[in-house]
């Protein structure tokens, strides 16, 4: 009872995670939770046993033999062998339904291109069960490739921030199709819904954000949509986390997350529509 509560509360009390700065950071940070009472609970318990056995059955100074064979204890041989099924069981559950609060079971949203989103018959009776934050996602790349402007109907009251992100040896390019310009690194808004449609040029790369507990592979010829909305300013980096080359390591960039009338103001400041428009 003691190693169980112990592990709970470290579990519960000791983070060794980065800062959350994205709504679905508390889910996985959840999971993160579980696994680590789990894993405490099961390490400290299998080093305690280790250490009593070591001092409880150590060799005698009168003892020449390998001491007394102890086997063929039916009771003690299930109990080891049903307590790592249940937990991995449980383990393997529990994740399933974290990854799928996450929006890892919907669509990723491939085989789009320039013009908007395109869907077979199936692929329009799977959005059917997208949710609310992927379902946005088609209409905001849908409208901009249309020509026409962001829904901003009741039912989306904050519109997704569309950029395209492009991955290739060795670097991160983030393109604002609203502003028309292209950015080193990504800024978005804090509080408000970003979509990426990501497309890789080389080879298969992946966008890593430790802080927004995301990392999406980015793949040759088929570009993904990723959701997310930031919660916290800040500066945080960008890895690529997936082995590209043979500068991987450098492969870095960041996102700068920012109040919406600091976001608003650099968007202004580079806006080459406004520009062209003038």
């Amino acid at each position: 009872m003691i190693l169980v509560l112990g592990g709970l509360w470290i579990g519960q009390n000791i983070n060794l995670l980065p800062v959350d700065a994205s709504a679905n950071a508390p889910v996985y940070d959840e999971l993160f939770r579980v696994l680590f009472s789990i894993g405490t609970i099961l390490f400290v318990g299998i080093v305690g046993l280790v250490v009593f056995s070591l001092v409880r059955f150590r060799r005698k100074p009168d003892q020449l033999g390998d001491g007394l064979a102890i086997e063929g204890n039916l009771p003690l041989e299930v109990f080891w062998t049903a307590v790592p099924a249940i937990v991995v069981l449980f383990v393997g559950l529990y994740s399933y339904d974290i990854y799928d609060r996450m929006g890892g079971m919907t669509p990723l949203n491939h085989g789009m291109d320039h013009g908007g989103m395109q869907h077979s018959a199936a692929d329009h009776k799977a959005m059917e069960g997208m949710d609310e934050s992927d379902a946005m996602a088609g209409r905001v790349w849908g409208g901009i490739g249309n020509g026409s402007a962001i829904s901003t109907s009741a039912e989306n009251a904050v519109a997704a921030v569309p950029i395209e992100v492009t991955a290739m040896q060795f670097a991160f390019l983030f393109r604002y199709p609203q502003g028309d310009f292209i950015s080193g690194e990504l800024h978005v808004p804090a509080g408000q819904p970003v979509s990426l449609r990501m497309e890789a040029k080389d080879v298969i790369h992946a966008f890593w954000v430790p802080e927004f507990r995301l990392k999406q592979d980015v793949i040759p010829g088929q570009p993904t949509v990723l959701n997310f909305t930031p919660t916290r300013p800040g500066t945080y980096p960008i890895v690529c986390a997936e082995l590209c080359g043979p500068y991987h390591g450098g492969m870095r960039s960041s996102v700068v997350v920012e109040e919406p009338e600091t976001y608003q103001a650099w968007f202004n400041a580079n806006n080459k529509l406004n520009v062209a428009d003038a």
